[in-house]
């Protein structure tokens, strides 16, 4: 198997490393600002740090599924390629979310087009092996 089929695999440990990080921030603003569990509300700064990881979660949901369908039915190159900009999004989203909530847009467009295109091509690719 060629190097750059692994490529998907390697962006889908730096995706989840992006949440695990933002896991980690939320927790530490958990216990920074003694917001216990099972409270999702307290302090601004943890609320901040709770809705990154929340939203990195959500978008996980919809881009690894489409990394590896773009990737396997597409190429997995050009998948590796656009999953690497989602997670480059993902990090100046978070980055911007946790400097000032209004600072989150240009990461979360560049990660939601990353993701939008992902899935296009791999609606395109299931239905294009379906039908040939």
């Amino acid at each position: 198997m060629p190097m750059f089929e692994r490529l998907p695999a390697l962006i889908t440990i730096l995706a989840l490393l992006v949440y695990v990080w933002n896991f980690a921030m939320a927790g530490r603003a958990r216990e920074k600002f003694g917001v216990k569990a099972p409270a999702m509300t307290g302090h601004p700064l943890f609320e901040c740090r709770l809705r990154v990881q929340q939203n990195m979660l959500e978008q996980l949901i919809v881009f690894l599924p489409a990394l590896w369908l773009f990737s396997l039915t597409i190429s997995p190159l050009i998948g590796a390629a656009l999953g690497l900009v989602f997670v480059i999004g993902r990090v100046i989203y978070s980055i911007g979310y946790y400097t000032a909530p209004e600072k989150r847009s240009t990461g979360f467009l560049i990660a939601g087009i990353s993701t939008g295109i992902l899935l296009i091509g791999a609606t395109v690719g299931v239905v294009r092996t379906i039908m040939f």
